[in-house]
C-alpha cells in the first residue's frame, strides 16, 4: 500500500520560502491568539533560527488540505459562486510585511474565500472566532472588505459564513503584526497580549428544514435572473427619456417623471 493520495498536499517549496519572508494568514492566528510560547516559536522561525512545525502527520491539517478542492467545488455547487485564484501569493501594498497564499477569491474577486475542515463538534461561532485573525489579515492583504469562510464540519454539515471587515479589529491586528515584525527585524523577543475580538456578536441561523424558507429560497433562485433583467431594462428605458419629457408610453408600459425628477415605470 502506498501513500500516493498524500502526494502534493501542503505548500510547495516556493510557497514555503515565500512564507518565510512575510507574516501569513495562519501566522496572524498565532499572533492574535496571545500564546507567548507559540509566538516565540514563530519569531524564531521568521528569524531563520528554527524550522517550522512538521505537520505532515497531523490528521486535521492534512485532511483540510486534501478536502480543499472538494470544498471549493461544493461551495460553488451550493452557492453558484465561482472560486478563482487558488494558490496565488499576495503582498499587502500598504504593509509589505503582510502576505498570504490564497485559498481563493469569489464574487468576481471581490470576496476572499477561505476553506476549513473542522471537527463535527465545533460550533459555527467558534470556528469564525478561531479564524477571524486569518480572514482579517488576508482581507487586508488583498484590499478587500468581504470574506467567506467555507467550512466542512466532520462529514455531516457544510456552512458558508460571509463576514465584512471590522475596521477597529483590523487596526489592532495591523498594530500587533507590525510590532511582531519589528521584533523579528531587530532581534527583540516579542511579548504580545491577545487582541480578543470585541465587535458585535455574529448571529448565525440555519433555516435548513424550514418549509417557508425553502419555498421562498426556491422562488428567489428561480426569479433572480428575471429580476436582474427587469432592473437592467428599467435603467435602459430611463436613459432613453429626455429631461424635458414628463410621460412616455408605448408597447404596454408607461413611464412618468415626478416633480422631483424621479421616473417610475409601470404596466400601462
Amino acid at each position: 500500500m502506498t501513500d500516493n493520495a498524500l502526494d502534493g498536499l501542503g505548500l510547495t517549496t516556493d510557497q514555503k520560502n515565500f512564507r518565510k519572508t512575510v507574516i501569513g494568514g495562519s501566522d496572524a492566528n498565532i499572533i492574535m491568539g496571545g500564546d507567548n510560547e507559540k509566538i516565540l516559536n514563530l519569531w524564531n522561525q521568521k528569524r531563520g533560527v528554527a524550522d517550522g512545525e512538521d505537520l505532515s502527520d497531523v490528521l486535521q491539517v492534512n485532511l483540510g488540505q486534501f478536502t480543499e478542492p472538494f470544498n471549493r467545488a461544493w461551495f460553488t455547487k451550493q452557492t453558484k459562486r465561482e472560486v478563482t485564484n487558488a494558490g496565488d501569493q499576495m503582498i499587502c501594498l500598504d504593509h509589505p510585511f503582510m502576505g498570504c497564499t490564497l485559498d481563493g477569491l469569489t464574487d468576481s474577486s471581490k470576496t476572499l474565500w477561505e476553506a476549513k475542515h473542522v471537527s463535527a463538534f465545533y460550533k459555527e461561532e467558534d470556528v469564525l472566532e478561531k479564524y477571524l485573525p486569518q480572514l482579517t489579515h488576508n482581507m487586508i492583504v488583498c484590499n478587500l472588505r468581504a470574506a467567506t469562510l467555507s467550512v466542512i464540519f466532520g462529514n455531516h454539515k457544510y456552512v458558508a459564513l460571509d463576514i465584512e471587515l471590522d475596521d477597529a479589529y483590523a487596526a489592532d491586528l495591523i498594530a500587533a503584526e507590525d510590532n511582531f515584525w519589528h521584533c523579528v527585524q531587530n532581534e527583540i523577543e516579542p511579548v504580545i497580549v491577545a487582541q480578543k475580538y470585541t465587535g458585535p456578536v455574529v448571529k448565525i441561523v440555519d433555516f435548513t428544514g424550514n418549509n417557508a424558507w425553502a419555498s421562498n429560497a426556491k422562488d428567489f433562485l428561480e426569479t433572480e435572473a428575471y429580476a436582474k433583467r427587469n432592473t437592467k431594462s428599467k435603467d435602459a428605458i430611463k436613459k432613453m427619456i429626455d429631461a424635458d419629457v414628463a410621460v412616455a408610453t408605448g408597447h404596454g408600459i408607461i413611464a412618468k417623471r415626478s416633480s422631483s425628477g424621479a421616473i417610475t415605470i409601470k404596466e400601462a
